[in-house]
């Protein structure tokens, strides 16, 4: 998230006005549903995620284990059951 300067972008009477409610501190202002993007569309985090994750359950399958899986992907132990539970689910 990039942050601007309001006096770069706002007038100087909206300024004013901002700043009887919050002066000098950060605020955020959301975007309108219609410009929102779903998790993992910007950088393709979701699709690289279920890719590993299918990666995970193939070698699960082939009898590594969920120590092992855990080691091997930085993942705790609870964190390898879930997306075997979750792949389990898709099938």
């Amino acid at each position: 998230m990039d942050y601007k300067n309001a006096i770069c972008v706002l007038p100087d009477s909206l300024i004013t006005a901002i700043q009887q409610h919050i002066d000098g501190e950060y605020l955020y202002i959301p975007r309108k549903n219609e410009n929102k993007k779903a998790w993992g569309e910007l950088k393709n985090s979701k699709q690289i995620y279920a890719q590993r994750n299918a990666i995970i359950f193939e070698e699960y399958n082939c009898g590594t284990t969920v120590e092992e899986l855990s080691n091997k992907y930085f993942l705790s132990p609870k964190t390898v059951y879930k997306i075997l539970s979750s792949m389990k689910s898709n099938i």
